[in-house]
C-alpha cells in the first residue's frame, strides 16, 4: 500500500516523517517494580500512614480507591524505591498487563505493590502521552507481544525498557495530544457520574413507589398469570450460524434490562421454527431467570421484558410469564422482581449449590403486593421515563467512548496532527 505523503513506515507502524521511534530506556530516568512480596503484616488502619496502591486500584488513566490499603511509615521507609512521584506511570505487571495510569499530585509520596513505575525526563517528555499510548488498542496489542507466562501473563521490566514507542518531536505536540484525550476523558467521566446519579434517583423512587400501601392486595404470582412456559432444551450440537436467535439467562440483566445482541447469541435451524411455536418469544413478553451460577445468586428470579423486531426462541431454565394484563402490567412486575422482598424469596426458595435453581411451583407461589391496575400504570410510567432517560445517557456515553477510541487511533500515531 502506498504511503501517505509526509509519513514513513517503521517497525511499529506508520508515523509522520518528523516523528521518531525510541526504546523506553532512552526516554526514562527510572523504571522499576513496586514492592513485590507480602506486605500484609505491614498494613495499617491509620489513615495518616502511607497509601499503598495495588493493581486493583489502577484503571485506564485514573484510579479507584475501593479497598485501598495503607502501610506503616516504617515499611515505606524500607521500600522507598517504590515511592511515587507526580506524573509517574503505573503499569499493571501481572494479570491485566499493560493497563496504565498516571500518578496525580495528591498521590505523591504513596507506595505501591507489584506495579511497574516509569519515570520520564519531563523536560522532553509529556508522560500522559505514553499513558494514553499504553492504554490504546495499538499499545495494548503491542504490549501483548512482550508478555511472558501462560496461565498468568506478566511483563518484565527489562522487556519494557526495550519496548519501542513513537515519539512526537516536541513536548508541545505530545501535550496537545494528551490534553485532547484528557478532555474527552473528562466528558466521559462526567457523563458516567451523571448516569450513576440518575440510577440512584431511580432506585430511591422505586423504593417509595413500590412500597406496599393501603389498598394494595397480596397475590400469588400464579393468580395473575394466564400461563407459564419453561424454555426448550436446545443442544449445542444443533447450533447454526444463520438461524433463529435463542434467548438464555445471559440476556436478563441484574437491573431488569434485556441484554440482547444477535451477533452474540446462539441460533437454531429455522426449519424447526413452527414446531417450536410454544417457545416463541415476541416483543413485550416477560421472561424470568430460573437458574443462576453467580456466587451471589443475584440473577435467579429476575425478570426482563423482551425487546425484539423478530420472533426469538426461549431456552431452558428461562421462563415465559404470559400475564393477565387486567391484573398486572409487565413493566410493574419486572420492576418488582428487583425489589428486596422478591429477591429474598427467590434466593430462599431456590435449591442452592454450584447453581441456584428455581422451580415453576416456587415461581407460581411467590407473593407480590399489587395496587389497582391504574396505579400500576402511573408507577410504571414514572419509572419508565427514568429508564428512558438513563438509556439515552448510556447511548451517548457509548458514542463518546467509541469516539475516544477513534481519537486515540488517530492522534497517538500521528494520522491526525494537532500542531
Amino acid at each position: 500500500m502506498e504511503l501517505k505523503k509526509g509519513y514513513k513506515q517503521t517497525d511499529i507502524g506508520t508515523i509522520p516523517e518528523d516523528w521518531s521511534t525510541k526504546k523506553m530506556l532512552e526516554l526514562t530516568t527510572l523504571m522499576t517494580n513496586g514492592f513485590v512480596g507480602t506486605a500484609t503484616s505491614h498494613y495499617s488502619n491509620d489513615d495518616s500512614d502511607i497509601l499503598y496502591i495495588q493493581g486493583y486500584n489502577v484503571e485506564e488513566n485514573r484510579f479507584n480507591f475501593r479497598g485501598v490499603k495503607h502501610v506503616t511509615k516504617a515499611f515505606h521507609n524500607q521500600h522507598k524505591k517504590s515511592c511515587l512521584r507526580e506524573d509517574d506511570l503505573l503499569t499493571i505487571q501481572t494479570g491485566d498487563v499493560g493497563l496504565t495510569t498516571i500518578v496525580p499530585s495528591e498521590l505523591v509520596g504513596s507506595n505501591c505493590h507489584a506495579l511497574i513505575i516509569t519515570r520520564f525526563n519531563k523536560k522532553q517528555i509529556a508522560p500522559k502521552y505514553y499513558s494514553y499510548y499504553f492504554n490504546s488498542f495499538i499499545g495494548r496489542n503491542r504490549l501483548r507481544g512482550i508478555e511472558t507466562g501462560t496461565t498468568m501473563k506478566h511483563i518484565n521490566v527489562g522487556d519494557l525498557l526495550q519496548f519501542e514507542v513513537p515519539l512526537p518531536p516536541t513536548k508541545a505536540e505530545q501535550t496537545a495530544i494528551a490534553t485532547a484525550l484528557s478532555d474527552m476523558d473528562d466528558l466521559i467521566n462526567s457523563l458516567s457520574t451523571l448516569i450513576e446519579k440518575k440510577k440512584a434517583i431511580k432506585q430511591g423512587a422505586m423504593q417509595q413507589l413500590l412500597k406496599p400501601k393501603q389498598g394494595w392486595v397480596v397475590k400469588k404470582l400464579g393468580e395473575v398469570i394466564k400461563d407459564f412456559q419453561n424454555g426448550y432444551g436446545f443442544s449445542a450440537a444443533g447450533y447454526v450460524s444463520d438461524g433463529t436467535p435463542i434467548v438464555t439467562m445471559a440476556q436478563i440483566g441484574l437491573d431488569g434490562s434485556f441484554n440482547f445482541e444477535e451477533t452474540k447469541v446462539n441460533k437454531w435451524v429455522t426449519n424447526d421454527f413452527d414446531t417450536l411455536k410454544n417457545f416463541h418469544l415476541k416483543d413485550g413478553d416477560l421472561i424470568i431467570a430460573m437458574t443462576d451460577v453467580t456466587p451471589e445468586k443475584n440473577l435467579v428470579g429476575r425478570m426482563a421484558i423482551v425487546r425484539t423486531e423478530k420472533v426469538l426462541l426461549l431456552n431452558q431454565r428461562v421462563g415465559l410469564l404470559r400475564l393477565d394484563i387486567s391484573k398486572v402490567k409487565p413493566y410493574f412486575l419486572k420492576t418488582l422482581s428487583n425489589m428486596r422482598d422478591w429477591r429474598l424469596y427467590c434466593i430462599g426458595s431456590a435449591s442452592l449449590g454450584v447453581q441456584a435453581n428455581l422451580g415453576t411451583k416456587d415461581i407460581m407461589n411467590g407473593e407480590i403486593s399489587l395496587p389497582a391496575i391504574e396505579e400500576q400504570d402511573r408507577i410504571a410510567n414514572v419509572l419508565s421515563d427514568m429508564d428512558n432517560e438513563i438509556q439515552s445517557l448510556e447511548q451517548k456515553l457509548s458514542k463518546y467512548q467509541m469516539l475516544k477510541q477513534g481519537m486515540m487511533q488517530e492522534l497517538l500515531t500521528g494520522k491526525t496532527r494537532l500542531v
